[in-house]
């Protein structure tokens, strides 16, 4: 999959301009011309791994929580909290994924070796979603809901109490259809 990191970049900076007026974005934007975020990949190996894969899978879980947001919740939250917990949800993968390769047998039976991108954090912090939380709160204020959604958008995946999760999805659906936006933006999508 070849992403155009130009224009993806173009269409989050757009998306940010035009919903979010909160105090902090600009800095939250400058800190993220920074850093690799726009040419990142979103995983190692599984979804929008590929370089610029970050942004553009940030992009995609926006248009689906816009769809969900839509169909389960038409005027309960605001579209700038919509596009800061979409957008800003995977803000933990800056600078963790680094190019390297590693020896690979191929098709003849030979082995070669191939470029892959590996885990190394650059800023250790805990948790998956606690680390996009802090990120954000760096530069700008979420609100309840928003800095639960962002925090829960893994799902059960790794956590140790399911009960937590399963009780923000209970009394925050902001959070439970950005899990579900972030799985569309994934298996469906494929970004």
């Amino acid at each position: 999959m070849e992403i155009d990191i130009n224009k993806n970049k173009a269409s989050f900076i757009a998306l940010v301009k035009a919903y979010v007026k909160r105090d902090g974005i600009d800095t939250l934007m400058q800190s993220l011309e920074k850093s690799d975020f726009y040419t990142a990949p979103a995983s190692t190996r599984f979804h929008g791994s590929v370089d610029g894969g970050l942004c553009a899978h940030s992009i995609a879980v926006g248009k689906q929580l816009m769809a969900l947001a839509d169909l389960y919740a038409p005027g309960v939250y605001s579209k700038e909290s919509l596009v800061i917990v979409a957008l800003f949800h995977d803000l933990c993968k800056i600078g963790v994924y680094k190019r390297d390769t590693r020896n690979v047998r191929n098709e003849a039976g030979k082995w070669e070796q191939v470029p892959y991108f590996k885990f190394e954090e650059d800023f250790s912090y805990g948790g998956h979603g606690e680390k996009s939380v802090f990120i954000v709160m760096e530069h700008m204020k979420l609100s309840r809901d928003e800095a639960a959604a962002i925090n829960a958008h893994m799902g059960f995946a790794g956590v140790q109490n399911v009960g937590a999760v399963s009780d923000v999805y209970d009394k925050n659906l902001l959070a439970w259809m950005l899990h579900v936006a972030d799985e569309a933006a994934t298996y469906i999508d494929k970004t």
